[in-house]
Formats: C-alpha cells, structure tokens, sequence
C-alpha cells in the first residue's frame, strides 16, 4: 500500500484504530425551551474541551514534546475564540440544540479553513477534533481518542487529532498511517518531533482490519500487511543502512561530480530555525512571512516584524534567507486587508503581489521592517512576491523593494504565464523560485483542496516539468521551494532541468543531499530528459529512477 512518508523509520505491528466517531446532531434539532441552560451547556462544554487539551499540552511539554504543546495550546485558544462562542449563542437564541449549535458554528469556520491554502486546510482536522470533543461531552458519548493496548501498535485513523497524538508514548505506538493528511499536517509535524514513522494519504488505510499485522516504512511511504518475518528483516536493514547513509551525506549540497545545488530550508517563523540547523540547511530558501499576520485585526508592528525576521536572518551567518512577502488575500483573507469583493474562484483571485498592491502601506512597511532586520548582518537578504505574472508586475515589485532599500528582489514563478515568459520577468529581477504546489494546481487546473483530483496534483507530471525548464533557463538563479524539492528523486531531476538551488522542509534535507552526492550531474540531466518524455506522471517517475541507480542505497 504506498502512501506519503513523512517521518522516517521502521515500525511494525498489529492495527490498532481510533474509536468512539461522534454522530453528526441532526439538523433541525431544538432545545426543550431553556436558552439559558442549553447556552451555559454549550459554552461550559467548549471551556471543558479547552482545559482538557492544554492539560495534555502540559503532560507533552513534560516529556518534552513542547511542539505538542504549542499546537495543543493552539487548539485550546480554538474552543475559546469569542466568535465561535457567539455563533453558538446565536443559534441556540433561535431554538437550535446545543450539540447542532455548536456542529454549525464549527461548520462556518471550518469552510473558511477549507479554502484558505494548503497550510490552513490542514487544521481542518483540528476544527473537527475540537467540535467532535465538545459534542460527546453535551451528549454524553465517549470522547474520541486513542485505544488501550497491551502490547505496542501502529496507529490507523482516517486522521489523527494532535490531543491525541501529542502525548502518545512512541515506546508504545510504533508508527502512524492516516488515510487523510499531507506533510504540513499536524500528525506529520508531530510524528517528525516525536521520531514515529508515518505514513499519510494512504487510500484504503482504514480498511486495514482491527489486528492485523502490518510493516510501515515512513520514507519511501509503504506499508505491508501481513509481513513475513524476511520482510520485517529486511526492511530494517534497509532503514539502517539508509540512516548510516544520511550519517554520511554531510556538508553543502552537491552532486558526485562535485556541482553545487545549495540545499536550503522552508520555515515560517524563528520557531522553525533550530529544525533547520540541526538538519544542516545551507539558509532558508522560503520565509512565509504570513504566519506572523494570520488569526490578527490589525497588522504585527513594524518592530514585531523586525525582531521575527531578524532571528532568522541572524541564525545563518553566512548563508542566505528568502523571505516571501505577504501571500494574503482571496484564499488566504486577513481580517485588516478586505477583500474586493466576492470572488467565485478565490485561486485564481486577489491574492500575493496582486492584493499588496491594493494595499502599498502594507508592502512598504513590510519590505522596510526587513531592511533594518538585515542591517548590519552578514547573511544574504533575499526577499520575493508571490503570485507574479508578468513583467509589469516584477519591475512593480522590484522598483518596492529598491525603495525599502532590499537589494536582492526576486519573484515566485507559480502562474504558468511567468514560467512561459521566464526572460520577461528575469529583465527585472534578480532571482526566481519556483512554487511547485501552485504551478501544479494551475498548469493542471487541479485545485490543491480536491482530494478526488490528486492524480493530476502530482509535481512529476511531464507538463510541470516542462514549465520549470524556460524559467531555469531564462538567465538568473533559479531555486525550487514547493514540497517537490524534497522528493529525492524529483530533487535530482529538477537538477537536471537546471534548478540552481532546493528548499524543503527540514527533515527532508539529509535525504535529499544523500540522493545527490550519490549521482552525477549528467545523470540527473539524462534523468530529466527521460521524466520530460513521458506521457503521465506514474511513467515520469519510472523513467527517471532507472537513471539515478543509487536511489536504491536509500532504501528508495
């Protein structure tokens, strides 16, 4: 069964699922005619949920999981928002029960969620999780959470809620696999930070019958039912000689040959910095800088961005940081920028350099708070808008950022028009990146949200590499920074294609440089031409493996 890894590792054992699902209240349930007391239920239920979950947060911190925490403290700030609060209110002053109550004001905020980005999708689960919890509390069902076992087990779920997966005990939950999830997710985050091999997005991972034995390997994203016990074996050899491997694969990003491919890290934010350097980032190749304005009235202060911004900047002496201005706006809304109006199709609306450009307060201000940030430090400052589809839009941008005084402006290519007209834009600027995710999702006109359409969101369809190549080739520095740069594999292929640089999250950097250091440049070309050959992505992905033979020294 082949999912998505997402934490690496061996783990084998037998199923063991998620119990107590709470039934949906059924619409058009009312109360006995107390408004009072079915608000103080609803209420004192979402307050209970909220202590609960940052009890747990506690115990995680104490086992020194302080990531859990963290999210945990998050969710907790979730159950408590104030407008959550008076939706419920509301619904139960027009009669409606205290469970439905609480089911639809979820409802609305879980819709905004759902469509505001890859990132904020992903704590949909975590809407869920919470409502679920305060709704067995006002009916009096069993909370959802982990089952008991005498002997250790890997985890199967539909997904996985952090109050649950924060203060697992890793001796005793050998691995997790979720039907459901992607690598920004927040089981994915947690199983990373806890060391548990994880598999996500594995179709048919809850049909796995309760017992059965399984064998998860949380880097190449398999899982084995019914292992024999030479599989079981030979998996873990494999895992060990993949992490002697990595163990090796030290220093800067380079392929065999000795051709330079510096390997940088996505954060966003100064929490993200210590993961960075311990799995040996070059810089940071994507800053989302909007994770210090989300869930805000009001803008962060110019010195509040300044002190973020410099904390990352300061913590790579002499590499250098690409910093994203603000990607808001359309399917990210922030509650200080108003959105136009309504937009029937919010990806392909107002949002990165178009809404900043409604907004040039915003940008200056930004781009202005970087400038001081970097002053008087050695790193390289780089700083790129997202969404940019044209010329006139990079000279915009880059007349900004030389007002600010930043000397490095860039632009993302994600709008197949910028990959297409690549030298346009490299008039201008002085380097790209590209966004693999939204490249993807608009050359195949898949929207990233649509799990039924996750065949065509696939970064390793020929057309997409096929974009890539025009903007490598167009004259400046070009640097990947969607979750593509981190499939070892895609890695030495977009090499290949010409990518000067590769930024991924942290934990998938020691994989990928072990990938690299194993091929040679020419390889990775012969890779790229036979991946580009290809008519689907199933075949792109076969016909470069047989050109980068020392993937299988990884275990891949």
């Amino acid at each position: 069964m082949q999912g998505a890894g997402v934490s690496p590792g061996v783990g084998t054992g037998p199923v063991r699922t998620i119990a107590g699902a709470v039934p949906e209240p059924p619409a058009g349930s009312r109360h006995g005619g107390d408004a009072g007391a079915e608000r103080d239920s609803a209420l004192a239920a979402l307050e209970a949920v909220a202590a609960d979950l940052e009890e747990r947060g506690e115990r995680a911190a104490a086992a020194g999981n302080t990531d859990g925490r963290d999210v945990l403290n998050a969710q907790a700030l979730m159950a408590r928002d104030p407008g959550l609060a008076d939706g419920v209110r509301a619904a139960i002053g027009e009669g409606t029960s205290a469970a439905r109550a609480v089911f639809e004001a979820f409802g609305v905020y879980r819709a905004m969620l759902a469509g505001a980005g890859e990132y904020m999708a992903a704590r949909v689960t975590d809407l869920d999780d919470i409502r679920d919890r305060a709704i067995a509390r006002l009916l009096g069902l069993p909370v959802p959470g982990v089952p008991e076992s005498d002997e250790p087990f890997v985890l199967v779920a539909r997904d996985l809620a952090p109050a649950d997966t924060a203060v697992l005990d890793p001796a005793q939950v050998v691995a997790f696999v979720t039907e459901e999830g992607g690598p920004t997710s927040h089981t994915a985050i947690l199983a990373r930070t806890m060391g548990v091999p994880a598999v996500v997005a594995l179709p048919g991972a809850t049909s796995l019958a309760e017992g059965t034995r399984v064998l998860v390997d949380g880097a190449a994203g398999t899982v084995l039912p019914d292992p024999s016990e030479a599989e079981v074996a030979a998996a873990r050899a494999t895992a060990a000689a993949r992490a002697s491997a990595l163990g090796e694969s030290t220093g800067p990003g380079a392929t065999r040959d000795g051709h330079r491919v510096p390997l940088l890290a996505n954060v966003g934010g100064p929490k993200d910095v210590e993961a960075a350097l311990a799995n040996g980032a070059e810089g940071v190749g994507l800053y989302r800088t909007e994770f210090l304005f989300l869930d805000r009235a009001a803008p962060p202060s110019d010195e509040e961005q300044e002190e973020a911004y410099r904390t990352v900047l300061a913590a790579f002496p002499e590499g250098r940081v690409v910093v994203r201005t603000l990607d808001a706006g359309a399917d990210k809304p922030l509650a200080f920028l108003p959105a136009p109006g309504e937009e029937p199709n919010p990806a392909l609306g107002e949002r990165g350099l178009r809404m900043m450009r409604r907004h040039p307060d915003v940008l200056a201000s930004q781009l202005a708070a970087l400038t001081r940030a970097a002053a008087g430090l050695s790193v390289e400052l780089q700083v790129m808008a997202p969404m940019v589809t044209d010329a006139e839009e990079a000279a915009y941008f880059a007349a900004a950022c030389r007002e600010a005084g930043v000397e490095h402006p860039g632009v993302m290519v994600e709008v197949p028009a910028a990959a297409l007209r690549a030298r346009d834009l490299a008039a201008e600027v002085e380097f790209f990146s590209i966004g693999t995710n939204d490249l993807t999702q608009y050359a195949c006109a898949a929207d990233r949200q649509v799990g039924g359409l996750a065949h065509l969101q696939d970064p390793w369809q020929p057309a997409v590499l096929d974009l890539v190549v025009p903007a490598a080739g167009a004259g400046v520095p070009c640097g990947v920074c969607g979750e593509a740069a981190g499939d070892p594999a895609l890695a030495c292929v977009l090499v290949g294609l010409g990518v000067t640089s590769l930024s991924m999250s942290a934990p998938s950097l020691p994989l990928v440089r072990a990938a690299l250091v194993r091929h040679t440049l020419e390889e990775c070309r012969a890779a790229a031409a036979a991946a580009r050959a290809a008519r689907s992505a199933g075949q792109a992905r076969e016909a470069a493996r047989a050109h980068l033979p020392r993937l299988a020294d990884l275990g891949l």
